[in-house]
């Protein structure tokens, strides 16, 4: 299996269609694939600039922030298999807690457990380096073992907790992971 990081574009948005059709939902902290789904049959081309060249993004607790630069992938292997993103600000090298990290990513759940997410954050760091980053920071809510995992297998340094913003009781876990030597 090759897996490689696509951008986003108008060809593959049938199949990213057809992730959301089957249940499964970009967003890992809120179930935004029926919103999505909505917006793409509205109007495709519209939804596709909205989701990855819109100034602002919409929170998990409904609010719209200023949108960070980002370089923002679909993770494939031939099929679409999820998403994955790197975002950041210019001239500085730590998020406020609230960005949840440098690296966000979502894997369909048909697709798990067999390593694309391990794979694509692996490609991803070397984005991050050519960005000018020595290291990023990438969180997991506390009870997904399975991004913990990811996150470690590419040599994520724990580095601490805090609180979860949508999700009472429960909290982020951080992790730096070096971009060299990619």
């Amino acid at each position: 299996m090759t897996i490689t990081l696509l951008r986003p574009c108008l060809e593959w948005l049938p199949a990213y269609e057809q992730a959301l059709v089957r249940g499964w939902s970009p967003n890992a902290d809120s179930n935004n694939g029926p919103e999505q789904l909505m917006a793409l049959r509205a109007d495709p081309e519209r939804f596709l600039e909205k989701l990855y060249d819109s100034p602002t993004v919409r929170r998990p607790d409904g609010r719209e922030v200023p949108r960070l630069p980002a370089h923002d992938f679909w993770i494939s292997d031939g099929e679409l298999c999820g998403r994955i993103s790197f975002r950041f600000e210019r001239g500085v090298k730590e998020l406020k807690p609230t960005s949840y990290g440098h690296i966000g990513y979502s894997v369909v759940p048909w697709k798990r457990r067999r390593g694309y997410a391990t794979e694509a954050l692996r490609q991803i760091l070397f984005v991050a380096y050519d960005e000018g980053f020595a290291r990023v920071q990438i969180t997991c809510d506390d009870d997904n073992e399975g991004s913990r995992k990811v996150i470690l297998a590419n040599g994520g340094i724990p580095d601490g907790t805090f609180p979860h913003l949508t999700r009472p009781g429960h909290r982020k876990l951080s992790f730096w992971v070096s971009t060299q030597a990619r």
